[in-house]
């Protein structure tokens, strides 16, 4: 196993030797007090002494764990770091006998190489330290406690599972609310398509019993002004109809009148077709005077059925176009056809985004979009950047509770995108933004958080894709800024 600095810059004695712990020195430690004679000339044979000046480093977070540190003299402190920026000191102590440094070595049994030192180590005060490189460690309480050393690693083991299982179900369980929401917006347009077939199977049977009614034009010339009245009604029907509902009564009911006084049959129903579709009574007198009057019950019910059955086809078509937008925008969220990691515009992320959480948005919820279209395409892997905007997405709706304004800004700070999402909830508690992002820390009810999302959030944008993640809240105003690297000049 590699060893950092912290292993090898040992004390050297006189000679040039690296400067040993006696035995007894080793025995006066809480830590060894139980080991015989023989065990702790060992320890003495396999570790030496470091020393490091009042704010020196031992070893930083993240890097290679090669070393099991003991205090034997002075003051230390370790720190984490904060999802958020930052550290905090998790520990300070100047206890004889402190140990610390390469933990993970000796707990994780299935790690190899160095597993990273999970936390940093600093001298408050002048410090002596007796250093251990970690595989000797990990021989050591493998062949001495080998009982200990199962326990230890059994309980880890059982630990980290639970943990990865409690993500899994996190996963899946997000993935059935996008599934139930995909499926709410699904029906509604599925519905109109066959509703408007069936519709459209009986307006085509009506039409092929009109057929010989039509045909029996007194002259050819009523005929050949039927079809190009049908034409009219046809591009009419294509138009849109901006008549306010208080008109439209006004003029269904004209035009029931007026069809009703020249006896053309169901006078009421046709009058709302024919009005829906921007017609009126005058184009029903200009039918008139075109066909004559003897011909018009015929010709009326013939365009009242054509213009239903353009109105229904036009239905139809636009509930399969949304259908098929809902799938596009589905396969956009989930990157099916894509290639894991990708350059990908953000803008569209975050749009499939809120399409597919449209059903949790509501009619109180204001969507605000400030986007910088001047970024550049990201390289990134999308599928699990969608995920992570599920995640603060979803948390800002459940905040607002169905009221407010969910703004989703971009912007460029230097050589980094910034994503901005804020909402107008009551925000955070005091000092839940410390926590937010810690797994299993949630601020939602019993049953209704596992305190996964902002995790996995985390994983995905500071882990997966070397940027940060941060929170700012107060009473109105909840914002989580996201910052992406930007592709390197050039590539």
């Amino acid at each position: 196993m590699a060893e950092d600095d912290g292993c090898t810059a040992a004390t050297a004695g006189p000679d040039g030797e690296a400067v040993r712990v006696a035995p007894e020195e080793l025995a006066t430690l809480f830590l060894f007090e139980q080991v015989g004679r023989a065990k702790l000339e060992k320890l003495s044979a396999l570790g030496r002494v470091a020393r490091f000046p009042a704010g020196a480093a031992i070893y930083t977070e993240g890097t290679p764990g090669a070393c099991f540190y003991v205090l034997l003299e002075g003051a230390i402190a370790l720190n984490r770091r904060v999802r958020g920026g930052g550290e905090v000191e998790v520990v300070r102590t100047d206890h004889r006998g402190s140990y610390f440094g390469a933990l993970l070595t000796l707990i994780d049994k299935d790690a190899t190489g160095d597993p990273p030192y999970a936390n940093s180590a600093v001298a408050v005060s002048d410090c002596r330290l007796f250093v251990l490189p970690a595989s000797v460690m990990v021989t050591w309480m493998a062949s001495w406690y080998p009982m200990a050393m199962h326990l230890i690693q059994g309980i880890y083991g059982t630990m980290r599972v639970s943990q990865i299982r409690v993500s899994e179900r996190e996963n899946l369980m997000s993935l059935g609310r996008l599934t139930a929401g995909l499926t709410h917006e699904l029906n509604n347009p599925a519905a109109a398509a066959v509703r408007a077939g069936a519709e459209l199977r009986e307006r085509t049977a009506a039409m092929r019993r009109m057929v010989a009614e039509a045909a029996q034009a007194p002259d050819p010339g009523a005929l050949a002004a039927l079809l190009e009245l049908q034409e009219e009604a046809v591009a009419a029907a294509a138009g849109p109809c901006d008549l306010s509902p208080l008109t439209v009564s006004d003029r269904e009911d004209e035009l029931a009148d007026w069809l009703e006084d020249r006896g053309v049959a169901d006078a009421p129903g046709l009058a709302a077709v024919l009005v829906g579709a921007g017609l009126d009574t005058a184009w029903a007198r200009s039918v008139a005077e075109r066909v004559g009057g003897a011909y018009l019950p015929a010709a009326m019910a013939w365009l009242g059925n054509v213009v239903e059955t353009e109105t229904l086809l036009a239905e139809n078509a636009e509930a399969v176009a949304r259908i098929s937008d809902l799938i596009g925008t589905a396969k956009q969220y989930t990157q099916l056809d894509r290639a894991p990691d990708q350059r990908a515009d953000v803008h569209v992320l975050l749009d499939s985004t809120l399409a597919v959480l449209r059903h949790k948005t509501g009619p109180g919820v204001k969507v605000v979009r400030d986007y910088d279209r001047t970024l550049p395409e990201l390289d990134v892997s999308a599928a699990e950047l969608n995920q992570a905007w599920t995640n603060i997405i979803d948390n800002a709706l459940y905040a607002m509770g169905g009221s407010g304004t969910l703004t989703v800004r971009t912007r460029r700070d230097h050589r980094t995108a910034v994503v901005e999402i804020g909402d107008t909830g009551p925000g955070l508690a005091p000092g839940a933004a410390d926590r937010l992002f810690e797994p299993f820390f949630t601020t939602k009810p019993p049953q209704e958080g596992t305190g996964l999302g902002l995790d996995i959030a985390w994983r995905i944008v500071v882990d997966r894709h070397q940027g940060d993640i941060r929170v700012a809240s107060e009473p109105g105003d909840t914002r989580f800024t996201v910052c992406l690297p930007l592709p390197a000049p050039g590539i």
